[in-house]
């Protein structure tokens, strides 16, 4: 018999995309649990109708915590994290019952992705195979606490998948101009939060290296005009976390110096 297996998700507004996700999911998981933070695009209403169990919360307490608290939810004795614009795929869905049927000493299995930047999908650029931790045995892991960019911690050995995960990460431009804006804002909070420092110059640098890395050292030059365009915004992305990481620092060092005049006063 497979073990059950609990999917979770987390989501807000993500209307264009639950519907295709949690279809994909239903020949594989026992349950869907989702934790949203007040979508008002009829998410839960659909979610809902499709069979997941959704819980609202009224804050925002980062990625990492948020996962966590649809972790806490889960009953199956195996746990799939996906994100709304992922998808299985049949031939996924079929290897990850065969491993998990018999895991053996593994607690965790990385599944690779194939994503889409705005119509293409990405075969270089660091995107490729992008394997992620995604599936794993219920109390044998945890998610970081970051506020973006959080990690999956396996408490034990982890293995390699060979069928991909299928990830619409960018449908167009004005989605990559919104996802810097945002990635960038919380990863300047985390940054700020971790006492971490900035200039002018190191934003420059941290932008100007994101690029060469992707373009280049990535090869994203083979992916077209679509590998320029993604090792744009990984450059700018870069490079507006560290400038408003910068500007972080200075209202912290501007109020810092308010209140000692104030204390001299």
């Amino acid at each position: 018999m497979t073990p059950k297996i609990s999917a979770i998700l987390i989501t807000k507004n993500e209307i264009l995309n639950i519907e295709d996700c949690l279809v994909s999911l239903k020949n594989c998981v026992d349950e869907i649990i989702i934790v949203d933070s007040q979508s008002t695009d009829g998410t839960v209403e659909l979610a809902t109708a499709l069979g997941a169990h959704v819980t609202q919360t009224t804050d925002w307490p980062g990625f990492g915590p948020q996962k966590n608290r649809a972790l806490d939810l889960a009953t199956g004795e195996w746990v799939l994290s996906i994100d709304a614009d992922e998808r299985l795929t049949p031939e996924l869905i079929t290897e990850i019952q065969a491993r998990i049927a018999n895991p053996q000493e593994i607690v965790c299995f990385s599944i690779p992705r194939l994503s889409q930047y705005c119509g293409k999908f990405i075969h270089h650029s660091g995107w490729r195979p992008d394997y992620v931790d995604r599936l794993f045995l219920r109390n044998q892991a945890r998610f970081s606490d970051h506020l973006v960019h959080e990690r999956l911690l396996p408490f034990g050995k982890v293995e390699q998948l060979t069928h991909s995960l299928i990830h619409f990460s960018y449908r167009n431009f004005e989605q990559v101009i919104e996802k810097v804006n945002t990635y960038s804002t919380l990863g300047a909070q985390q940054a700020f939060k971790e006492g971490k420092s900035s200039s002018v110059a190191s934003a420059i640098s941290h932008g100007t290296w994101a690029f060469f890395r992707t373009y280049v050292l990535r090869l994203g030059f083979l992916d077209g005009w679509h590998g320029l365009a993604l090792a744009i915004s990984n450059g700018q992305a870069s490079y507006y976390k560290y400038i408003k990481l910068l500007h972080l620092i200075q209202i912290k060092k501007k109020s810092s110096a308010m209140g000692s005049a104030d204390d001299v006063l």
